[in-house]
């Protein structure tokens, strides 16, 4: 039986990111790159005045970008990526990010609620107004009846 030769190490490990590339990867401003490595997400190496970001730099970038879009804090951002890169248990990590998802699923719902509150005042609005000229346009003079708001 032949043995087959050892692989060599992946040189991706090694690769390195400026903050022009991860800018124009995830469509962002080099200021906002600075801005999570201001608040502790980010920890690129320095070369004179180039900042060089490495692959785990490149991930918690997007990890801390999808948690932005989530609602999340930055706070909560911290918390779940520091979660990552100190737990050795991934399925606490995935009951603790479950119990997130679970709480920015129902700020989210009582925010639909409230907008469609909203919406369905707006229509009522509307369809008050709507009446009001209608009765304006037959009688030709400015209707007595006042809008109430509230």
């Amino acid at each position: 039986m032949e043995s087959k030769p050892a692989m060599a190490p992946s040189t991706d490990d090694n690769l390195t990111f400026s903050i022009s590339d991860l800018a124009r990867e995830f469509d962002i401003t080099p200021r906002t790159i600075r801005f999570w490595e201001d608040q502790g997400l980010l920890f690129p190496r320095r070369e004179g005045q180039t900042r060089v970001f490495s692959r785990r730099d490149r991930t918690r970038l997007k990890l801390a970008l999808r948690g932005k879009r989530l609602g999340l804090s930055l706070a909560r951002i911290k918390e779940m990526i520091e979660m990552y890169d100190t737990a050795r248990d991934e399925s606490s990590q995935l009951l603790k990010f479950l119990d997130v998802l679970a709480e920015r699923r129902a700020a989210y719902e009582r925010q639909r609620e409230d907008i469609e509150a909203v919406l369905g005042e707006i229509a009522d609005f509307e369809q008050v107004c709507r009446e009001l000229l209608a009765q304006e346009a037959v009688t030709g003079a400015p209707s007595v009846k006042r809008l109430s708001v509230g």
